[in-house]
């Protein structure tokens, strides 16, 4: 059974850091494409970025890119995002998910992740 168990989040003052964690099991991180999403108060789930399983290259929305960062321990097999200068519009519930390798123009579709994990709150606050 394939799972995705999401972690690290947690209230930081602005222009702090934070690292979340997702943990896979039942399948290969190195056969899918691993997406973050989030989801503000009111507001619409959107995409924070997407590393892909063939290229191994993340792809990043603009309004994290620079701030954020990603990593994995394939080990482990967990997939970190790294959140750095954050500011009070990143507070969301953040979301990983994998999907089987969809195309570039498709990443930031919540459709072309299959699997998704609980989520996790990250307050940016002071």
């Amino acid at each position: 059974r394939c799972r995705l168990q999401a972690s690290g989040g947690g209230l930081v003052q602005p222009g702090g850091s934070l690292r979340l964690s997702c943990a896979a099991s039942g399948f290969s991180l190195d056969r899918y494409t691993i997406g973050w999403f989030r989801q503000a108060p009111g507001k619409k789930r959107e995409w924070v970025s997407s590393r892909r399983s063939g290229d191994g290259r993340t792809y990043w929305a603009d309004s994290v890119k620079g701030r954020f960062a990603d990593s994995r321990d394939n080990a482990k097999k967990v997939v970190y995002l790294q959140m750095n200068s954050l500011k009070p519009e990143d507070t969301a519930v953040y979301y990983c998910a994998a999907g089987p390798r969809p195309i570039l123009s498709a990443l930031h579709l919540m459709a072309s992740y299959s699997y998704w994990g609980n989520g996790t709150l990250v307050t940016v606050s002071s």
